[in-house]
Formats: structure tokens, sequence, C-alpha cells
């Protein structure tokens, strides 16, 4: 068979003392077909339905139980392993080991380490490629210590890790889940002078356009939050202004949509103008303490605060920004903005005529409520303070994520022996 690139037979140049290396196909036990699609799924079914996504359904049919390997087989290389009952979709394959000759979970370590290689090498084909099984197991090398203490040993330590990282998911999914309830009630509530949140039995509330609201609060436009400067809301230059030729490699940061993503402004590989472009585009400026919007695209809605610390730029085409009044606070409509686009109140200023696009003078009569700049500052206060404890808890996950990556290059080439970590019980 014709492959996309020939690799060594295995890293490990030199088995370890004690090491084996045999063909995929000589260890494994193979399940049969699945007779279920992925549209079979059922959210109210009994086990777990792996398929050749990263996201685990459910079914109520059982296929397998035990401890199971499961691959995907169409498009790229995703596996899972799961210990007990569970179903699998046809587009999964699903192996075990077979005469105990090493460990499933080990098993499973060594094909998530060469993930990538699989995908590259087994996964061919016109169109959806789609993974060579016979091609697969002939030609892909597995290589582990025969010894099944140092096997379970090695597996034991990235099992830890993997623990650790679900945990901090975990973590995170439960700060994520209290920022939600915490943005609706602070964004049509409201948090008084003493810090406690208003209800309609301890404060007063008024009828308005958005509902029931605090009585101090007032309902206004996005237009009204922001300065009365000729240009506080506009977009970036379109095609005909912004070129090709126009880009340099240094000079004026280009801002673009794609830096934009879930209320974080995360910059990546720029692109620039020279000065001589940049003054000719006033208009389309963007400054520090600006929200920067995505305004085309799948992700049109979404918004960020340019840095502080980031230089004066240019918009690009796909992008608007706002420039907030001195008497109203940035983070505040950012988070209001945010907090619309996760509801689906934004759809009503996006088009879909070609791709969606904001409408801008749509944008600009959205109404929003306002409280006074005190309260903002105090509404932002709560929700970043959850946003620095979440990013701090990714931050975590991160660094067992790098961890657990050279762990395995490490413990599953033998170039680290836990030899030593058995002989002491530990």
């Amino acid at each position: 068979m014709e492959n996309k690139k020939e690799f060594k037979v295995n890293d490990v140049e030199t088995l370890p003392e004690g090491w084996k290396r045999v063909k995929l196909g000589e260890i494994i036990v193979e399940n049969p077909k699945s007779p279920f699609k992925v549209e079979d799924a059922n959210d109210e079914g009994f086990f777990p339905f792996f398929t050749s996504g990263e996201v685990v359904l459910k079914h109520n049919h059982l296929l397998v139980d035990g401890e199971n390997i499961f691959l995907s087989t169409g498009g790229s290389a995703y596996v899972k392993f799961h210990t007990g009952k569970a179903s699998y979709s046809a587009d999964t394959w699903v192996i075990r080991i077979k005469n105990s000759v090493l460990g499933n979970k080990l098993f499973y370590y060594f094909l998530q380490r060469k993930i990538n290689h699989i995908t590259y090498k087994y996964f061919i084909g016109s169109g959806l490629e789609h993974l060579q099984k016979d091609y697969f197991k002939s030609n892909f090398i597995v290589v582990f210590p025969e010894s099944s203490k140092e096997q379970k040993k090695i597996a034991e330590i990235l099992e830890t890790v993997d623990k650790a990282i679900e945990k901090t998911d975990a973590i995170i999914e439960k700060y994520k889940r209290i920022k939600h309830g915490l943005m609706h009630d602070l964004l049509t509530k409201g948090i008084d002078e003493n810090r406690q949140t208003r209800s309609e039995q301890t404060h007063k509330f008024k009828d308005s356009p958005l509902g029931r609201i605090p009585k101090e609060w007032e309902v206004v436009t996005v237009s009204d939050f922001a300065s009365n400067e000729k240009n506080a809301i506009v977009d970036g230059p379109f095609g005909s202004n912004l070129k090709i030729e126009h880009y340099r490699e240094v000079g004026r940061p280009v801002v673009q949509s794609g830096f934009v993503t879930s209320n974080k402004f995360v910059a990546d590989k720029y692109l620039y103008v020279d000065e001589s472009k940049f003054r000719s585009e006033i208009r389309s400026r963007v400054l520090p303490g600006d929200i920067v919007m995505a305004k085309i695209g799948a992700q049109c809605g979404t918004c960020a605060i340019l840095p502080d610390n980031h230089p004066i730029g240019i918009l690009a085409g796909n992008c608007l920004k706002i420039t907030v009044s001195r008497n109203n606070l940035n983070k505040f409509l950012e988070i209001l903005l945010h907090y619309y686009y996760k509801l689906g109140k934004l759809e009503l200023v996006i088009s879909t005529t070609a791709q969606p696009a904001i409408s801008m003078s749509s944008l600009k009569k959205v109404l929003i409520p306002r409280p006074n700049i005190m309260e903002q500052h105090r509404i932002a206060q709560v929700l970043y303070q959850i946003d620095e404890t979440i990013e701090k808890e990714i931050q975590y996950k991160e660094k067992l994520e790098r961890l657990k990556i050279g762990l395995m290059e490490d413990l599953l080439t033998g170039k680290v022996r836990v030899n030593n970590l058995i002989k002491e019980g530990v």
C-alpha cells in the first residue's frame, strides 16, 4: 500500500533491557463492527456511546463490557479507554489486548502518545481519510516492557496525572457554572452599595423594555454607552482600502477577529501596515481599552477589550470597535455584550445573507441596562475575580498536560525506568 511518508520502525532505536517490540496485529482482539450510526445516540441511554468524535454520547444497546480501547476510523485519530459496559458507532474500531501480554491501560497510553503519527500515516483516502486497519495492524509497532509490574507502574503514574487533569476540568466547569449564574443575577438585578445582590423582596424594581430592573437603573442603547467621538463605533476598512500589498513585516498591528474569543483577547501572528497607511485610516484606529468585536464569520458577536499594553493599531475589515465613554465602564459593557452573545440576543443584529455579519446600525440600537458607574465597577469586579480563578485553573491544567506529555515521552520509550519505584514500593 502506498503511504504518505516512511517513518522509522520505532522511535526507540535500541530496546531497553527487558522490553520487546511487536506488530499491532499480533497482540489485539477486534470487536465486531457496530450496527449503529452516530445519529442513533439517545440522550437518555444507559451506556456510554463512543463515536469518531471527541464527545462521548449515550445509547440504549450494550455492545461491549470490560476494558476496551475505542479508536476512530474516519477523519483523524481519536483514542479513548473505558472499563465497563459500553456501546459504539459504526465509525469506531474497538480493540483490546489478548492473552494479557500487555495491560490495556498502558496500551491506550501508547496509542495516545502516537496519535498524530497514526493520523498521518494510517489514515488514507481521497476526501475524508479513513483508518486502513489491515495496513495499521501489519505495520504499526508497539514497544513495551515485558514485566507486568513495570507495565502496571507506568500506567499508574500516567493515570495519576490523568485523574488530576479530570479533577481540574471539573473545577473549571464548576466555576463556569457559578459565573453563568452570577452573570444572570448581577446583570438583571445588580449589586447594591453593601455588595448585596438585589431582589424584589429587599429592593425597589421597575418595569422597563427589558423587563423588571432595579429602580436605580436606566435603559439605554449601546450607542449611548459609547463615547461621543465621531468614530466611537466603527468597523475596519473594506478590502478596497486595505489590500495584501499594504501589509508589512513590521509597523502598526492589524487587529483581526481571530484574536477575539470567549471575552478574551489573544493576539497571534499579527499583520502590520506602515505609518502612511495607518495615518490614512484614522477612522479605523483601535486603542487600548476599546472593545473589539468579531464582525464577520461564525464567531461574529464575540468581543474582548484590547489590553492596556497593546500598541495602537488598525482594525481589519472583519472587526468593529466600541470606544466607551468616560462616564461608563468598558469592562461592564464587554461583560454585558458577552452575556447577550451567549444568550443569543445578538442574533437579532446578525445578517446571514452570505455569511454571518454584524449590522453596526442595528448593534448601536440594542437596548441594554445601565447602572451607575460605581455599580458597574462592583459587578465587573465580582465577575473578573471568577475569571481570574478560572484562568488559574486552566493554566494549571495546561501544566499537567505538559507534564503528561513529558512523562509519556520518557516512560513509554524506556528512557526513564520505574524499576526503583517498584523495588521501593512507591
